[in-house]
């Protein structure tokens, strides 16, 4: 008895086309239709983005590897480093902490400002715990490398995204951003905080962006934009793109009221 031959196969569930160059465009295009469908399902309308290093430890961590660094022969000069910057670990934490609380006293006729990261390590896991331990929605968007995965337990779920595409999940950085606080980072970092000046500089941004340097001895010594003015290369105005401080007091209340004035009962503005 002949076997049944196999009918043809919907193209949408063909996985070698799904995965193949020719199919690019739709995978582009889920990464764009996936995440818009989630966020409106749980109304989530604006964001304020926490930016910064995956390598930097919790307060507690960062005692515990320096305590160790002795017995393991670990460097305890890079431990000591590392205990410093578990401030800026602790800052991300509080900060995202007290926007979650002001976010939702704002009452269900506002629109609320959501905690996202890019949902891994490091500053990241901090600002995603703070909005957890005040009890809020926050959101996480990972992105897929070829290094060991990270569960970051402080992200709602539902809200957790993978992107395969690096400008897929930056779109979605900006698209819903209200407010940006940029800790100490690395070449990540540094992407980010660019493309994200570079839009406002140009106008791309039809919306008040408020921009947080959060650092300024860090900020200080890896970039000189006074320089880059002095240079020619950008106007002396455009410094004031950004607002640097130290203090976790400082940016809450700087950014709060740029929302209040800028974003709230407001339609929002879009890329």
């Amino acid at each position: 008895m002949k076997a049944k031959r196999a009918g043809p196969q919907h193209a949408y569930h063909n996985q070698s086309f799904l995965n193949s160059k020719d199919a690019r465009i739709l995978r582009i295009l889920a990464e764009y239709v996936e995440p818009k469908s989630r966020f409106e399902r749980h109304r989530v309308d604006d964001t304020i983005v926490f930016m910064g290093s995956a390598r930097i430890p919790s307060k507690e961590t960062a005692e515990a590897a320096l305590h160790e660094a002795g017995s393991t022969g670990a460097d305890p000069e890079h431990a000591r480093m590392m205990l410093k910057m578990s401030e800026y670990y602790e800052a991300a934490r509080e900060l995202a902490r007290r926007f979650t609380l002001w976010s939702k006293g704002l009452g269900e006729a506002e629109r609320r400002f959501v905690v996202c990261t890019g949902g891994g390590p490091g500053i990241m896991e901090a600002a995603n715990r703070g909005a957890a331990e005040a009890q809020g929605l926050n959101v996480g968007l990972t992105i897929s490398i070829p290094k060991e995965e990270f569960d970051n337990q402080y992200v709602t779920r539902d809200l957790a995204f993978h992107f395969h595409y690096f400008f897929m999940r930056k779109f979605w950085f900006a698209y819903l951003a209200k407010a940006v606080l940029v800790f100490p980072g690395g070449f990540g970092t540094l992407d980010e905080l660019f493309e994200l000046l570079t839009l406002v500089q140009t106008g791309k941004l039809r919306k008040p962006m408020p921009i947080v340097l959060f650092g300024v001895e860090y900020w200080k010594e890896i970039i000189d934009f006074k320089a880059l003015a002095r240079h020619g290369t950008i106007n002396e105005s455009d410094i004031e793109l950004m607002y640097p401080t130290n203090s976790v007091e400082e940016a809450y209340d700087w950014v709060v009221q740029r929302l209040s004035e800028g974003a709230i009962n407001k339609p929002g503005a879009t890329l």
